[in-house]
């Protein structure tokens, strides 16, 4: 991939977004990670009114690894940043919900990156701003985000490249190893990572995605994925009389 072409063609398209939209600005979450460090990147160099939010919720890694990560990124890219702390939210808002339910593990993991979307549009509205997505096309074909959390945007400039592809692209933008080297997560829970959640690979995925090759095991986790997950790929399904 022709990344000095890629690197200014998405920057262009960033920009024609928010012309059209009117909007002043752009805003990110910073999580310290690889996806959101190319986002980032990309949303700096077509607009200069760029904010990363670091938005730290519960998990240990938030508050060190991931916050000393996202906060290296913004300075080498200069990037302007703020930190809204969403651990007192999301007890507050897990304890009266688990007063009408019992709330599973999946259900509590999922609180977070919705309050993070929450969080990002609060700003974005109160400041003119759009939201910048930062999924890639792996997570996506896997359903491995959650449905009007993360994966809740008003533009993605990465939807369309696998993770392989996001290494490169963050190795040829300069960023460090300490970064690109790091086991990705969401932090949802101490110890969590995509791989170990998935049963699988990354580079086993992106195979499958870019070549159309797997072990019949990958396949099949591949498959299972991606069928369960068709919903979140869709727009709701709404009524609609025959006229």
């Amino acid at each position: 991939m022709p990344y000095k072409h890629e690197t200014e063609r998405r920057a262009e398209l960033i920009r024609e977004i928010k012309k059209s939209a009117s909007a002043k600005g752009l805003v990110f979450g910073n999580s310290g990670g690889k996806d959101s460090a190319l986002v980032g990147i990309l949303c700096r160099m077509a607009c200069e009114n760029t904010l990363g939010l670091i938005m730290p919720c519960i998990s240990k890694r938030n508050y060190e690894t991931d916050l000393k990560d996202a906060q290296a990124i913004a300075r080498q890219f200069d990037i302007a940043t703020r930190i809204i702390d969403l651990s007192a939210a999301k007890t507050v808002l897990s304890g009266a919900i688990g007063e009408a339910v019992s709330l599973n593990d999946a259900a509590l993991v999922n609180i977070a990156p919705r309050l993070r979307m929450t969080a990002l549009y609060a700003v974005a509205a109160s400041e003119n701003r759009l939201v910048a997505g930062t999924g890639n096309r792996s997570e996506g074909y896997m359903g491995y985000f959650t449905k009007w959390g993360d994966g809740a945007c008003d533009f993605n400039p990465i939807a369309d490249l696998t993770v392989t592809e996001i290494y490169d692209f963050l190795r040829y933008l300069g960023v460090p190893d300490f970064i690109i080297d790091k086991p990705p997560s969401a932090g949802l829970f101490e110890g969590q990572t995509d791989e170990g959640e998935m049963g699988i690979a990354y580079r086993s995925i992106d195979e499958f995605l870019l070549f159309g090759t797997a072990s019949e095991e990958d396949r099949a986790i591949i498959e299972k994925f991606h069928n369960s997950s068709g919903h979140k790929r869709k727009m709701p399904v709404a009524f609609k009389e025959n006229r």
